[in-house]
């Protein structure tokens, strides 16, 4: 089953296994996609669905050194290369946007950009800049309604960019303590206004981006992620997590997007995702969906077969094992990712991992 073709939205897959997005800080002159990358992402077209590292639709969402961004011409411009690149070979590949929110330093920010969040609370630890080594995370800017309103109309700008440059669609990342979990999370969002204080309005930012995408490029084109329970970047569980979280995928079921993608982090050490709220995530959304979160092909083929998911993502191993679904069909050995390279600039560990015909 996990290597049987399948419909999400309107793509047609060749199979179900995703290729997870996974940062990787290659993106080194001015935040653009380039030839490097192309070859990453080509080298990997045999997956069913890549989603790329996260991207951010602003200047104000470039939070880490090297990530990418599609919020001008010559991102555009970057990214058909990858585009172009991928579907040469087959391949189906979205974009995750990704804005950084607080989880940033204005050492990474181009000029001009400023670090925003839901409130102007510190995110606690460190971030690894270029220029000064690692520092503290930059306190956020508080945004006000202008500030969200802008940064709603920045997603679906750099959804309907994703377009031009060739995608065959856009992940919304709603995970990982990035700005949009960070509304969502009771932990992080404390304010007071019609964006915080319950469930409803915590889900509000989360809906409105997700609305004003899904007019920007069609339902059919847009993903969303989540990751309730997940520990990233000072978020973790909240008494109404629950609640909170089915009411919003109910949402999202009635908007008929091309999928929804839950992450379990508890391969990484965070809490597991308890059963029963994938169940009723599951139940909740109508259409696409997919689990990721430390599979191997055994234990994704049983949740393909008893209904849990429709779509498996594997992270790790598809950073690691350029040839993934040709190893997983033979049952074959798989590379050991080094994590050493996993952030750095350059070939290695990122274009030269070796494929089972090499």
């Amino acid at each position: 089953m996990l290597f049987d073709n399948f419909t999400a939205g309107n793509t047609q897959l060749a199979n179900r296994a995703v290729m997870s997005p996974m940062t990787r800080n290659r993106a080194v002159d001015h935040n653009t996609a380039n030839a490097l990358m192309a070859s990453y992402y080509a080298q990997r077209a045999s997956a069913g669905l890549i989603i790329t590292e996260g991207t951010s639709p602003s200047p104000n969402g470039l939070g880490y050194p090297r990530i990418p961004g599609l919020f001008n011409q010559d991102h555009v411009k970057g990214w058909k290369l990858v585009t172009q690149a991928v579907h040469a070979k087959g391949g189906k590949i979205v974009v995750q946007l990704m804005h950084c929110g607080r989880v940033a330093s204005a050492e990474n920010l181009p000029a001009g950009a400023k670090t925003v969040g839901p409130t102007d609370k510190t995110l606690e630890g460190e971030v690894y800049t270029d220029t000064r080594g690692m520092q503290p995370h930059t306190q956020p800017h508080a945004m006000t309604k202008t500030d969200v309103d802008a940064a709603v109309t920045e997603f679906a700008h750099g959804a309907k960019l994703a377009v031009e440059a060739g995608f065959d669609g856009v992940e919304l990342h709603a995970a990982n303590g990035y700005l949009i979990e960070q509304f969502l999370n009771a932990n992080v969002n404390t304010r007071t206004d019609g964006y915080g204080g319950s469930a409803a309005n915590r889900n509000r930012f989360a809906l409105e981006v997700v609305r004003a995408t899904v007019a920007a490029i069609g339902a059919n084109r847009v993903g969303v992620r989540l990751s309730p329970y997940g520990v990233f970047n000072g978020t973790g569980a909240f008494p109404e997590v629950d609640t909170q979280y089915e009411a919003l995928v109910k949402e999202l079921s009635s908007m008929g997007l091309m999928y929804l993608h839950v992450l379990d982090h508890s391969a990484m050490g965070a809490p597991a995702v308890p059963a029963a709220l994938k169940a009723s995530l599951r139940a909740a959304f109508k259409g696409t969906f997919i689990l990721a979160g430390g599979f191997d092909r055994d234990s994704a083929q049983a949740a393909i077969a008893s209904g849990q998911a429709d779509l498996i993502g594997f992270g790790r191993p598809f950073l690691a094992n350029p040839d993934l679904v040709e190893r997983l069909k033979a049952g074959a050995a798989l590379n050991a990712p080094d994590m050493g390279t996993f952030y750095t600039p350059g070939e290695k560990g990122y274009t030269d991992y070796p494929t089972l015909s090499a």
